[in-house]
């Protein structure tokens, strides 16, 4: 992408760390922020610097005066800085002996691992206590137990159990968090003291609730690693991976990485432990070592009414036969990968693209790759998307049902008083929602809790058989053995609106001109083992391109977390989700700049609110690509520079003031005490003081955004931090 530059003159910046003057230095044309001075009118001509700080003891703006609204916005560019650019991050010797990566997922989590000594091999977790008959137990659900007095009681299959287990009046008391994952993502000012909503409704600070489930997962990890290691391993020589869905912003990754502080996975002061890996991606990498017998091409399987074209079999049928081959393999529990890439990836030549549909518990997250030969590197060919159309869209489809049987207002007292007894209606659906295919002829049974039939009995004076004559839902019968019968018409209303937003969400991707001519689909993800969702994809775009399984379509992630902490320099070029920037002030140029962006300053007009991008939305950025920047502090003593950054979904923006722009972030440098020069008198001293740089620089090609900086007078590093759960 070239980018055209232009001269700048000088200018201050001063934010709540303290005013700064802009180092010479370069920015790009398209590299921007928003800022929030109000504008200053002609009349208010030569006002004191509105920028300066209250907590140094500067004058401010006259009282009243527009110019007190804006104190965010105050960088004034110099000169034009490069495009950004790459530098070179060759693959080193990894200085990790073992990796562990945790996919935490909406409706089941768990951890794999694989010594670097012996990269071939992934070691999924051990069985897990408890689980549900007929379910491969490799992952767990997320699920997570807290005393009455808020200590962790357990997680996963443990949890649920003994939640089910306690007396309906005790368990009022206990806190039960399930599916607590997507509350992040979906929580608009994400912080550390967002609060999670327990069944009983009590609430708890969000943090505090995944710092317990990562360290939960770190004890178990842990143990199983030095049970197979024949050294005794320090805490540094682990290098620790967490899954995150593409489409979670900025705030929410950071919050991962936060409670994996809290969950003592790493050191805050070594975050290089701790990578961040995108779900569809680390798929994506997965996918790249299968072999043609690791998979199922239903792009090979034609069918008919839910039954392949001679009739003879149920459509998902050679899907089953390949997980009951995994199950009976599960005792190793390790699992080899190629070296190289798989057979499949033979097929791919340079320039090939292809679509990794992570359709999950809470989301569909889809990312489009390009295969990179001879390399087999990854490249990013359009910014990564999806939607809230998880399988957990089906449990709300079954809750909406009931709740017109029933009544919501029924329904609802019974999750707030018997909260065991629902945990158990919803584990009763969901045993029977994995068995729903499109060519069952025979109807679904979901037993109902006793204390269902009961509590409805006492609260309406009427039987459950009663409510649903009444209902005129024809489609939901009564069984005598205490159980609601699903038909097929029924099973087809629960999914097929979130299988058609998935559907949907697909074909708009793969109609827009970046990626049209995929040659794979890749289907991945627990929801992907649904034979209603395999079937609707296969209609829908079976004639368009191939369309993939892996066999352990559930665990592919995981599996790929662990590849993509043994190389994360596979993906070598990634797309922003959004323009991200400052804001800065520029010459006011009359006719060409609003008026109501004007600002004097020391006899100069200056336009303020300007946004200066560092990075466009959907903007291919390579990995280890950086944009760079120099400040200077305006005043000799200023330990800290806090600036604030700001992003948009679009690039059309001009001003941080523009729709759709909103502050998502800072900077924060903190700056070291000076070194004197060797032989300066004081005045000569305080000269080279003013003329101190300080050179930060912001990487936005990995999966998160990194920045740091360097005092250039005595080359020592500066602390660098983005703060973006501060808003």
């Amino acid at each position: 992408m070239r980018v055209k530059v232009v001269r700048r003159k000088k200018g201050w910046l001063g934010l709540s760390g303290g005013p700064l003057v802009q180092k010479r230095g370069d920015f790009q044309e398209k590299a921007a922020s928003k800022g929030t001075l109000a504008p200053v009118k002609m009349a208010d001509a030569v006002q004191p610097d509105p920028c300066s700080l209250e907590i140094l003891s500067e004058k401010t703006s006259t009282p009243g005066s527009p110019a007190n609204a804006r104190n965010d916005c105050s960088i004034t560019p110099l000169t034009p800085s490069p495009s950004p650019r790459v530098e070179n991050r060759p693959r080193m010797s990894c200085p990790f002996s073992v990796v562990v990566a945790i996919d935490f997922g909406t409706t089941s989590s768990g951890y794999a691992f694989s010594f670097t000594q012996d990269s071939e091999a992934i070691h999924m977790m051990k069985r897990w206590e408890g689980g549900d008959p007929g379910v491969a137990n490799q992952k767990s659900p997320t699920c997570l137990l807290l005393t009455p007095d808020l200590r962790f009681h357990s997680f996963g299959f443990a949890a649920r159990d003994f939640y089910h287990d306690l007396d309906p009046e005790e368990a009022r008391h206990w806190l039960y968090f399930d599916k607590f994952k997507m509350k992040i993502h979906s929580t608009s000012d994400l912080s550390m003291e967002t609060e999670l909503e327990a069944v009983n409704g009590r609430r708890v600070r969000a943090i505090e609730v995944f710092a317990h489930a990562l360290r939960f997962f770190r004890q178990h990890a842990l143990k199983e690693v030095k049970d197979q290691s024949s050294s005794v391993l320090e805490g540094e020589e682990i290098r620790w991976v967490i899954t995150v869905p593409a489409v979670w912003r900025q705030p929410a990754k950071q919050f991962m990485r936060e409670a994996a502080y809290l969950a003592g996975l790493i050191s805050p002061d070594c975050p290089e432990q701790l990578l961040i890996a995108l779900e569809p991606e680390a798929a994506s990498i997965y996918c790249r070592k299968l072999r043609l017998h690791q998979v199922i091409d239903l792009s090979m399987q034609p069918i008919t009414n839910g039954l392949d074209a001679d009739g003879s079999r149920p459509f998902d049928s050679s899907f089953r036969q390949a997980r009951e081959q995994l199950r009976r393999s599960r005792h190793s529990r390790t699992f080899l990968v190629e070296s190289g890439t798989g057979e499949l990836w033979s097929e791919l030549q340079t320039g090939d693209k292809y679509v990794v549909a992570d359709c999950g518990g809470g989301t569909v997250d889809l990312t489009v790759h390009q295969i990179e030969q001879p390399q087999g590197t990854l490249k990013e060919l359009y910014k990564a998307s999806g939607g809230p159309y998880g399988a957990v869209g089906v449990d709300l489809a079954f809750e909406t049902m009931l709740c017109q049987i029933f009544g919501e207002d029924f329904i609802q007292s019974f999750k707030a008083k018997r909260p065991a007894a629902w945990v158990d209606l919803t584990i009763a659906f969901e045993a029977r929602k994995r068995t729903a295919s499109p060519g069952r002829a025979n109807a679904l049974n979901i037993s109902l809790p006793f204390s269902f039939i009961d509590f409805y009995k006492r609260h309406r004076g009427q039987s459950v058989e009663a409510a649903l004559r009444r209902s005129n839902m024809n489609i939901v019968k009564w069984s005598s053995q205490g159980m609601l019968r699903l038909t097929q018409e029924a099973m087809n209303e629960l999914f097929q609106p979130t299988i058609n937003n998935i559907v949907k969400h697909i074909e708009v991707l793969m109609a827009k001109p970046e990626v049209r001519g995929v040659r794979f689909l890749f289907l991945v993800g627990g929801f992907a083992e649904s034979p209603m969702l395999q079937r609707a994809v296969q209609r829908a775009l079976g004639r368009s391109c191939r369309i993939i399984i892996p066999h352990d379509v559930g665990l592919t992630i995981l599996k790929g977390a662990v590849l993509f902490g043994l190389d994360p320099t596979v993906v070598r070029v990634r797309r922003s989700p959004l323009t991200y920037g400052v804001g800065v002030l520029n010459r006011f140029v009359e006719g060409r700049h609003p008026r109501d962006k004007l600002l004097i300053k020391d006899g100069r007009e200056w336009c303020t609110d300007i946004l200066d991008r560092f990075v466009s939305v959907d903007q291919s950025v390579a990995l280890g690509e950086v944009v760079r920047r120099s400040y200077t502090p305006a005043r000799v003593g200023q330990r800290k520079i806090i600036i604030n950054i700001y992003c948009s979904a679009t690039d059309d923006v001009t001003y941080i003031s523009d729709p759709g722009v909103r502050k998502c972030g800072a900077i924060t440098l903190d700056l070291p005490e000076p070194l004197p020069p060797a032989g300066a008198a004081g005045g000569a001293g305080s000269a080279a003081l003013e003329r101190r740089e300080i050179r930060a620089t912001m990487q936005f090609g990995d999966t998160e955004i990194k920045v740091t900086a360097v005092d250039v007078i005595s080359n020592r590093s500066v602390k660098a931090s983005i703060d973006f759960l501060s808003n």
